[in-house]
């Protein structure tokens, strides 16, 4: 779906569904994910207005609500970015929040495409990822995490224009110097951009990705 389409679908069908009443739902013991489509907020019509105008390719997604404590609601499928130049693939990529998806366009663009071409010589083509959302717990704790509700991703590697393949696991400490001030520098651009982000320097459950979250706080590790 090109964005003009996304963006003209989510307005039209926001009045075409609802979620369920209370005495519709399914019993405790069945639970099953709900979905409808809502009329979106004014932020969240703005937050579409924005993705769109930077190029980005998506879907409005309608919102879907899992249960203890999981839903994907505001969430888009991003299909594509775009840098100064050209689009951006993506890879292993589920539903992000809207909010999400527009703080990763922008640092995309700004924070590793313009690191790549001053550090590495190339621009960026593509980013992969670990995915996005997951109903489960923050590691070691009994809180949900922020892939429960859409609002984090996992970033794992980046591909260049030339070829390279600069991964989070490999190169972050063990890169060339260049690869590594590459990392370092878009791991800080994150930290200005998102909430918060966790990396191989956080503990060894981030070794191998950058988790970057859309939140409140102001986390940075």
């Amino acid at each position: 779906m090109t964005r003009a389409i996304a963006l003209v679908a989510l307005l039209t069908l926001g009045g075409c569904g609802a979620i369920p009443q209370v005495s519709q739902a399914p019993q405790p013991s069945q639970p099953s994910p709900r979905s409808a489509f809502t009329e979106p907020a004014a932020p969240v019509r703005q937050c579409i207005s924005d993705l769109d105008a930077r190029q980005a390719e998506f879907t409005p997604l309608p919102d879907r609500y899992f249960g203890a404590g999981c839903s994907t609601v505001n969430a888009v499928r991003l299909i594509s970015l775009r840098s100064d130049e050209t689009d951006l693939g993506l890879t292993n990529l589920g539903p992000v929040t809207c909010a999400l998806a527009d703080t990763l366009a922008g640092w995309a663009r700004f924070g590793v495409d313009r690191a790549a071409r001053q550090y590495l010589g190339s621009p960026l083509a593509r980013i992969e990822t670990m995915g996005s959302y997951n109903c489960r717990n923050v590691a070691g704790t009994d809180r949900r995490s922020g892939h429960a509700t859409g609002n984090a991703i996992d970033v794992s590697g980046f591909i260049l224009a030339d070829g390279q393949r600069i991964s989070v696991l490999g190169d972050y400490y063990a890169g060339s110097p260049d690869v590594r001030a590459f990392l370092r520098v878009i791991e800080a651009s994150a930290c200005k951009r998102f909430g918060t982000v966790l990396g191989p320097s956080y503990n060894a459950a981030h070794q191998n990705h950058f988790h970057l979250e859309v939140s409140s706080g102001a986390f940075c590790r």
